[in-house]
């Protein structure tokens, strides 16, 4: 199966600069880190005008008019989470101090304006990420609608600190207007190819466990709310009838018998689509799925189903005759598939479809969201899918398994998601396209080489998707990446340089 993380802010939690590119870099740095942030926001402002921060005296803290206070969990974890990236290894330094250095700035108000902060909640599709920023003294405040937006805000406030040539920690004075551009702002990490040790997944969301090589119920609910209390949304796919062969070996009779001319091969195919007991699993799997993962969709998958195996097998050859289908095994798919959307729109859940299913013909709930991945149909497949009136996300120019000499990300930052040549989709089509997602496929990564193959070149998909469609200056992107990846550097994630050059503070992870 595929384990489907979509990671809703790919603004995940990595921050804090402190990497140089060039000798000259530290005369430069007040003007450059002010435009490094990364995703750059919707409206930003900033001044000359510098604020000392000091670990021993600088707070975070709720605003006296904030709906969420002390008992609000998620946030006062993110409360310590941003102070430790925001000083880090300077706790140590400011011990060692002869004499230490009062703050400019005293406080970071966080205010949370809905009556409902949202802290026990699971970010959705329809979550309000929007933030207001404002940093002057004596205190900075951070105003947001929730905490899934505060959450956003305070990456942006520790993206915004940066150290002096003294090595006092300073930020300029500031305001900052701030939402995404698309709702849906994802990664795919493929656990099917390769397992993915449960320390790799929660080392992308910021945090580490020990690991084993089965997912328990336990480890699941640890992802889950690790996700939450970064604001990520977690969407299990599980692929069927294609894609299963794993599948076969926990559960007798439900993929299909492939046969050599008149005798079983042995081998097995996709889940057998002609026996009532493949239904029976699949409607006792899926309602205990939609118990155990919280977000509204659950991704179905329904792509790439090889049909040479049910072709071969006897008893499917005579199902199809008694359907009508002939020999067009594309409607046995349909047949199965629209039986499995029967069975989990039963749990009260929407779903996640690939563009196969659509194009196929099978009948779709109208909240049926259809994940384009084809790049030689990309155009035509949009068109086509917004203009049936389904809601679409876009991963076909976001395929990070695709590997090529040279800066790719490039490619990936230049993609304009409603603006392709030759989808000439109206307003309202366009409004159906929520966002995109960075695929990892799983064929050539595991545990030793996923975080240097996703980082930073996920980063340029984040920006694409959170940004104005106006921020398109390579130039520049390449100036604020290098930094950004500087900060995942010193958190910790073995991030790939972009080009050649150095950061302040290397991997400590060799």
């Amino acid at each position: 199966m595929y384990c489907l993380l979509k990671l809703a802010p790919l603004f995940l939690a990595l921050a804090v600069c402190h990497g140089w590119l060039f000798d000259n870099f530290v005369e430069k740095q007040t003007e450059l880190d002010e435009i490094a942030l990364w995703p750059l926001p919707q409206k930003f402002q900033s001044s000359d005008a510098a604020f000392k921060l000091s670990h021993a005296s600088f707070q975070i803290v709720h605003s006296k008019q904030s709906s969420a206070g002390p008992s609000c969990s998620l946030l006062e974890n993110a409360f310590r989470r941003y102070f430790e990236y925001i000083f880090g290894d300077m706790k140590k330094h400011e011990k060692s101090r002869k004499k230490m250095y009062d703050s400019d700035l005293a406080e970071l108000q966080v205010w949370i304006t809905s009556a409902d902060p949202e802290c026990d909640g699971y970010p959705s599709l329809r979550t309000d990420e929007s933030y207001e920023l404002s940093v002057d003294q004596p205190s900075a405040v951070l105003k947001a609608a929730n905490v899934w937006g505060a959450l956003r805000g305070l990456e942006t406030f520790s993206q915004l600190v940066y150290e002096d040539d003294y090595g006092v920690n300073n930020i300029n004075k500031t305001e900052i207007s701030d939402f995404p551009r698309f709702a849906h702002r994802g990664i795919l990490l493929d656990s099917s190819r390769h397992f993915l040790p449960l320390k790799v997944i929660l080392a992308n969301l910021g945090a580490y466990h020990p690991f084993t090589h089965v997912y328990t119920p336990s480890d699941v609910k640890m992802v889950i709310e690790f996700a939450r209390m970064r604001g990520i949304r977690v969407i299990p796919e599980f692929d069927t009838p294609g894609h299963t062969q794993s599948w076969g070996n926990g559960m007798k009779d439900l993929l299909t018998p492939c046969y050599s001319g008149s005798s079983p091969s042995g081998s097995f195919g996709p889940v057998n689509p002609i026996l009532n007991s493949s239904y029976d699993f699949m409607t006792q799997f899926f309602k205990e799925i939609s118990t155990v993962f919280p977000d509204a969709y659950i991704h179905l998958g329904g792509d790439e189903v090889d049909f040479s195996c049910w072709k071969s097998n006897p008893d499917v050859q005579k199902f199809m005759a008694e359907q009508g289908f002939g020999t067009d095994y594309s409607k046995l798919e349909s047949f199965y598939i629209q039986k499995l959307l029967d069975i989990v729109a039963s749990t009260n859940k929407g779903y996640m479809v690939w563009q196969e299913v659509f194009d196929n013909g099978v009948k779709l709930n109208a909240d049926t969201v259809v994940e384009v991945w084809m790049g030689n149909k990309m155009e035509e497949e949009l068109q086509n899918v917004t203009g049936a009136g389904f809601t679409t996300i876009l991963s076909a120019p976001w395929y990070l398994d695709y590997i090529s000499y040279g800066q790719d990300w490039q490619r990936y930052y230049k993609v304009e998601p409603l603006n392709f040549p030759g989808f000439e989709g109206t307003d309202a089509q366009k409004k159906l396209v929520i966002g995109g997602e960075a695929c990892l496929w799983g064929e050539y990564v595991d545990a030793t080489n996923l975080s240097p193959r996703l980082w930073p070149r996920a980063s340029a998909v984040a920006e694409r998707l959170w940004s104005d469609k106006n921020v398109t200056d390579v130039g520049k992107a390449y100036t604020r990446l290098v930094q950004h990846r500087c900060r995942m550097v010193k958190r910790g994630i073995p991030a790939e340089p972009l080009f050649v050059g150095h950061c302040r503070q290397e991997y400590k992870g060799l």
